[in-house]
């Protein structure tokens, strides 16, 4: 199958990189990155807002339609479709503009949220008013979210929330906690479950850092999974209104599953896979050691061009999910078979990079001889997490078993 594109698209997509090319500037991109590490280094809530270069070059974006561009204007979006945000995320994300919307909570807030929560948050999102952290995994429920122990319990039109959420990157800097919680501890596991959203200044909450190994030192633009900083974030008698709530009480696995396969379609979650791939492809292009030019190398030039061939497969895989759901189609397990294929490609092709380089992708940045600022190398200690988080490879399997292949679980079979 060949996915091709119609006039209008690759219209649109020439306006975009005309546009990139003229406001994109080299200020904007280090505004980005000197205020990235001002979040990282104080445990404030109230700072990394964008800059003011930043928010003069998105107001421009959204003025041509292009932010939240396939969510309805109503609610603050380009009322368009998702092809075309497939490419204005493309081009941006390249140029190193975010202006995806994945793990934003806006997919979930779209497909199960009231009118109320739709007008209220979905501009703000769009908009860089709001920003939410995720409340997902616990110490001892990571991969297996559904053995989660934060309790919401409810009292009148309130629920009173206590318990303890890891890796909430971004609750030092987020305006609102994206939160599931236990609101039935007798029923199933999956279908105890809520959902809340509620501001980050709401009594009882504390956020405390959990540095990576991206830290020290930091790790440069253009890492894939670069974050210096995550959180272990605690909630103490925290009363949120019932208002909070998305979606109906004990259907939260639903409504996050729902906004997590939404959120692996999309530019943002593919290029985290494949732009490693085009950095050292592109460096191969230009450079040499004391004489040595490794891009005249066969064994390396054909690592290099399995490499590409994977990396067009997480292309395709993406263009179909995107097209089944325009078309209206059921979406099922090809969120899964992404998360599958993506990760593991990016572990293989930082495991590959890192051969071709031999000790120089080896040197983070700072070093006198790193490459690129040590970009490689960095990705490296960056990859191997992203087969964990925003669900693991194990589980996606599993999904994509029962989903798309009609396997049974594993309760069913041992039960035979």
């Amino acid at each position: 199958m060949e996915f091709g594109w119609t006039a209008e698209q690759k219209e649109l997509r020439s306006e975009v990189r005309a546009f990139i090319k003229e406001h994109v500037t080299q200020a904007v991109l280090d505004e980005i990155e000197q205020n990235m590490h001002k979040m990282e280094e104080k445990q404030g809530r109230q700072t990394g807002k964008p800059g003011p270069l930043l928010l003069e070059l998105r107001r421009k974006i959204g003025e041509r339609g292009w932010l939240g561009y396939s969510y309805p204007k109503e609610y603050g979006g380009g009322g368009g479709d998702m092809i075309g945000q497939f490419i204005i995320e493309e081009e941006f994300l390249r140029a190193g503009i975010n202006v995806s919307l994945a793990g934003s909570g806006a997919p979930a807030i779209m497909a199960a949220g009231t009118e109320e929560q739709k007008r209220h948050y979905l501009p703000k999102l769009i908009n860089l008013e709001y920003y939410f952290a995720l409340g997902f995994t616990e110490p001892h429920a990571g991969a297996d979210l559904a053995a989660l122990r934060c309790r919401a319990v409810r009292d009148g039109e309130y629920f009173v929330i206590n318990g303890q959420k890891m890796y909430t990157t971004g609750a030092h800097i987020a305006t609102h906690m994206y939160l599931m919680a236990r609101t039935d501890p007798d029923a199933p596991l999956h279908d105890g479950i809520s959902i809340f959203i509620f501001p980050m200044d709401t009594p009882g909450i504390t956020v405390r850092p959990l540095w990576t190994i991206q830290n020290n030192p930091r790790a440069p633009r253009g890492t894939c999974y670069g974050e210096a900083r995550s959180n272990e974030t605690f909630f103490d008698n925290v009363r949120v209104h019932e208002s909070c709530l998305l979606g109906r009480e004990n259907q939260g696995w639903r409504v996050g599953a729902m906004g997590l396969n939404l959120d692996r379609v999309g530019a943002a979650r593919y290029l985290r896979s494949v732009l490693r791939d085009e950095d050292i492809v592109n460096f191969l292009k230009s450079s040499s050691f004391d004489g040595y030019e490794p891009r005249k190398n066969d064994a390396i030039r054909d690592k290099v061009a399995e490499m590409w061939i994977e990396a067009q497969v997480c292309r395709l895989m993406t263009l179909r999910s995107m097209s089944i759901v325009k078309r209206g189609g059921n979406f099922t397990y090809e969120g899964s078979a992404e998360k599958v294929w993506s990760p593991e490609h990016g572990v293989r092709v930082t495991e590959a990079i890192t051969q071709i380089l031999g000790p120089y992708g080896a040197l983070l940045n700072g070093s006198e001889d790193a490459i690129l600022s040590g970009v490689f190398a960095h990705n490296v200690m960056g990859a191997f997490q992203s087969g964990i988080n925003h669900g693991s490879v194990q589980i996606m399997r599993d999904q994509v078993a029962k989903r798309g292949l009609g396997m049974p679980s594993i309760k069913t079979r041992r039960s035979r």
